[in-house]
């Protein structure tokens, strides 16, 4: 009998699946609107590219120290508490930003310390969140959960920004009081979060055990070397570990998210509100292909998809550098948000069904390190090499040696360039 076809909607069926989507959107739109009024704040208080690349290196430093603890506690304990845990702390932060905002504090010190703590809390949920998609669906619906989810997590990132940016014309305690008030409609919906139940039917007792072992995997006894294993299982497989160093020297090199503050103060000369527009370009990008990836998994040349998309990033950047216009710099940002989804789409799909449930917050965690170290470490290098270069420079420099990644990585993982079907 033929299999009815499944829709991205059928996902969202699964109650506690919706519910962590829908916490995760909030999570985003109040992240991303915190984004655009931290970078406009710290950029209009020091008019130094560099001050935006510490802004980078201060969430990374906390968050790369801690991201194989919190892989190993999403092993162990309920992922869904640890999610709650972790953004009930972003709120004291947000509400510490709040307050500055209200007395008129004008100092930048205090800007670091509290992306210093949203780098620390992202080194537990960032892991938790990925290693608990799986268990919130059936394993058939899977693929589209992961565009499912990207698709509504790219759309909290189109409208985060480009809400930030105009609230942020009211002033930035504004920004930071709609912020608060998403995550904690986030934390407390968290605690209503439940695992997707066996298929057959089971007694109270069975379910509960499911449960059990789905959040928390195996009670392992906590030694080094279970510690470690999320690392040497990514170390053993090398389609694994070929995906997850693309999008980490790619974006390293490539980013430019981190100047764009620059870019709209002193480049393109469009202001708050345009800093959110060209915040918001490339999840509108990473949205539109997301939306696509749900009506149409890629089912066959996963490997051409990904080292394709992660070239379109490349060559986007580029464009982006040398534009002056501010319309062909928002419609390169698109192109680089769509590319990048591609590469998104398969290296979750392949990490995640490529990995025991006994271990994957751990390799989610390395997953986490490597995709953490792109995005803020490549802040900070973004910084750095503006301060040295100049802004545009640095913007080109960085478009080229992704697309020099991507050449590279093709001859390092043949596996990955023959990649046809994923699973």
């Amino acid at each position: 009998m033929k299999r009815p076809r499944r829709s991205g909607v059928t996902v969202l069926r699964h109650g506690g699946f919706t519910r962590f989507v829908i916490c995760r959107c909030m999570a985003t739109l109040g992240g991303q609107m915190l984004a655009v009024a931290v970078g406009w704040q710290v950029y209009a208080l020091t008019r130094d590219p560099l001050a935006l690349g510490l802004v980078g290196l201060s969430e990374f430093l906390p968050f790369i120290s801690l991201v194989l603890v919190g892989g190993h506690i999403a092993d162990r304990i309920d992922r869904r508490r640890v999610l709650t845990a972790a953004w009930s702390v972003e709120v004291l932060c947000i509400a510490a930003l709040l307050w500055m905002a209200l007395t008129g504090a004008h100092l930048v010190w205090p800007y670091y310390i509290a992306i210093g703590v949203f780098g620390g809390t992202r080194a537990f949920w960032s892991p938790t969140m990925q290693a608990l998609v799986p268990l919130l669906v059936p394993a058939e619906d899977f693929p589209r959960a992961i565009a499912v989810n990207s698709s509504l997590f790219q759309a909290a990132i189109i409208l985060g920004p480009a809400l930030g940016g105009a609230l942020f014309l009211l002033g930035a305690g504004t920004v930071f009081g709609c912020c608060l008030a998403l995550y904690l409609a986030a934390v407390l919906l968290s605690l209503t979060i439940g695992v997707h139940a066996p298929a057959r039917p089971a007694t109270p007792a069975t379910h509960a055990a499911h449960a059990a072992r789905a959040v928390a995997g195996p009670a392992q006894q906590a030694t080094g070397s279970a510690f470690f294993e999320g690392l040497r299982y990514v170390l053993q497989r090398r389609r694994v570990l070929g995906v997850i160093s693309l999008d980490l020297f790619a974006v390293l090199f490539g980013g430019a998210t981190a100047l764009l503050p620059v870019f709209a103060s002193d480049i393109l000369r469009v202001g708050p509100a345009g800093l959110g527009l060209l915040r918001t370009a490339p999840a509108v990008g990473s949205g539109l292909m997301a939306l696509l990836l749900s009506w149409r998994p890629i089912e066959r040349y996963g490997g051409a998809v990904m080292f394709g998309g992660v070239a379109l990033f490349g060559l986007a950047t580029l464009v982006f550098g040398a534009s002056r216009s501010f319309p062909l710099s928002l419609a390169a940002l698109v192109l680089a948000g769509s590319g990048d989804m591609c590469s998104v789409y398969v290296r979750g799909i392949l990490v995640q069904t490529n990995t025991p449930d006994a271990i994957r917050g751990r390799v989610s965690a390395i997953s986490s390190m490597f995709i953490g170290t792109s995005n803020q470490l490549g802040g900070f290098e973004s910084g750095l090499t503006a301060k040295w270069f100049g802004t545009v420079p640095a913007v080109l420099l960085g478009g080229a040696l992704t697309l020099v990644v991507v050449a590279t990585w093709m001859g390092l993982f043949p596996e990955l360039r023959r990649l046809d079907r994923m699973r």
